[in-house]
């Protein structure tokens, strides 16, 4: 097996100064710069980020935005092949009732369009923090509507992959209420150490539905940390995926330089990716 079977990609903005102090959120400003200093890093993949505040002038939503997007992709070789839909978790549909649930589904159903119209294949969808499911009720809301586009998913080549801080057995339970080739998991190596997780038995219970995978360390019970400083087992974890027939990319979620030198802070998680990834695929 080859390491190069598995592209690193990055999280849109971790290559931009940090906005409001946040670890994530949409670079208004600098966006268009990420294409050029990805290319620099010999980074060729991205993972869209999309947030609820400014929803509908995010690139990614406009024609305008999204030629401006594909005019970048080509001549830097950086193409976006996911999204992470902190919408989803900013503002869940399944959380609400009525006429602000029926506005919610039509902004998850405009960001769905919005992916195929700029060729993105993968929509992550947080059900963690403020977007966790709660209770039953909520778990039954978001598998009835995402069986509704379920048919639309599959006709537009798009799939659906949660990031879910269910415990291994709920999460494997939760996820075989949907069809596996539009739906699936994004696994976040760091969310499932701050949780405490065993990765393999995270594994062993779902692996077959992994479909994306955020390279991530945290602390136990706490927040983003560089990476081989917290609590994830990398390496085991990175070895664990590929294992069992992950084929997909790994996307560096990663902690931001303090110093705002984040380029050289992505280059060097870069390579310790790569190194875990040669590890397990040697």
């Amino acid at each position: 097996m080859s390491a190069r079977m598995h592209q690193i990609g990055f999280m849109q903005g971790r290559l931009s100064p940090k906005v409001d102090g946040k670890i994530q959120a949409f670079p208004w400003t600098h966006w268009q710069s990420e294409f050029p200093a990805a290319q620099a890093l010999g980074l060729g993949l991205m993972e869209w980020t999309l947030d609820h505040d400014r929803l509908h002038e995010n690139p990614l939503l406009t024609d305008h935005g999204r030629r401006e997007i594909a005019a970048l992709s080509e001549p830097h070789g950086v193409r976006v092949g996911s999204l992470t839909g902190d919408i989803f978790m900013q503002a869940p549909f399944w959380r609400v009732d009525g006429e602000a649930r029926r506005t919610r589904l039509r902004e998850f159903d405009t960001v769905l369009a919005a992916c195929v119209a700029a060729g993105v294949r993968h929509v992550v969808v947080p059900l963690v923090d403020n977007g966790a499911m709660q209770t039953a009720d909520h778990e039954s809301v978001v598998v009835a509507e995402l069986l509704a586009r379920a048919s639309r998913l599959r006709r537009d080549g798009i799939a659906v992959v949660f990031e879910c801080d269910y415990p291994p057995a709920q999460l494997a339970s939760f996820i075989a209420r949907l069809p596996a080739d539009v739906f699936g998991i994004n696994y976040d190596i760091g969310n499932s150490a701050a949780l405490d997780f065993d990765c393999a038995e995270e594994i062993a219970a779902y692996g077959e539905r992994i479909m994306n995978v955020h390279i991530k360390d945290r602390l136990k019970g706490g927040t983003t940390v560089p990476l081989g400083t917290g609590n994830a087992q990398l390496p085991r974890a990175i070895g664990l995926i590929i294992r069992s027939g992950y084929r997909g990319a790994f996307v560096l979620q990663t902690a931001r330089a303090e110093d705002e030198r984040h380029a050289e802070v992505l280059a060097r998680y870069l390579a310790l990716s790569q190194g875990w990834i040669r590890q397990a695929t040697a």
